[in-house]
């Protein structure tokens, strides 16, 4: 469970150590296979036409960006106990809203930072328009939010309760 505000991320203490494992692995024993890797390919000849040179490059690439993504994250963490349950919209929430005041056309979500998107139940980050437009609202206000063609939509909060896990 996340929450950012002016590059603040809240984590639980679960969360914190999960994501400080990462790090650990990729910056410890993912980097050392990755450099194997690379060198390996490197042996086998022409780099310009080496594929596996050139895989193996762009994953380390991209295992870098994310050490680094991780180590910004961790540092600007606040470690914390879940949000309170009092009926307000805000990150490390699941929210069920309605849509045009439809209560028959609802959906339920957890209000949290993409680092946190979980497999049992829809995300939204904060920063995501409907995440921007319910943050903060009390459950039974409407919220509006602007789609990607430009035109609002307007949602009703039906409940807010923090996240399980």
């Amino acid at each position: 469970m996340t929450q950012t505000s002016d590059n603040v991320t809240w984590l639980t203490q679960e969360a914190y150590h999960q994501l400080k494992a990462e790090l650990e692995y990729l910056s410890g024993p993912a980097r050392s296979e990755i450099s194997k890797k690379i060198e390996a390919a490197r042996e086998e000849g022409d780099l310009r036409e080496n594929g596996g040179y050139h895989a193996a490059k762009e994953e380390q690439g991209k295992q870098e960006l994310r050490i680094r993504q991780l180590q910004q994250l961790l540092e600007n963490a606040k470690v914390g106990e879940a949000p309170a349950d009092d009926g307000v919209v805000e990150p490390g929430m699941v929210v069920t809203i309605a849509f045009d005041g439809d209560e028959d056309d609802t959906i339920t979500f957890l209000l949290a930072s993409r680092e946190y998107a979980s497999t049992d139940i829809e995300t939204y980050s904060p920063q995501s328009p409907l995440g921007t437009g319910v943050n903060g609202k009390k459950v039974g206000q409407d919220a509006e939010y602007e789609l990607p063609n430009g035109k609002m939509a307007s949602v009703k909060i039906l409940k807010a309760k923090p996240y399980q896990g």
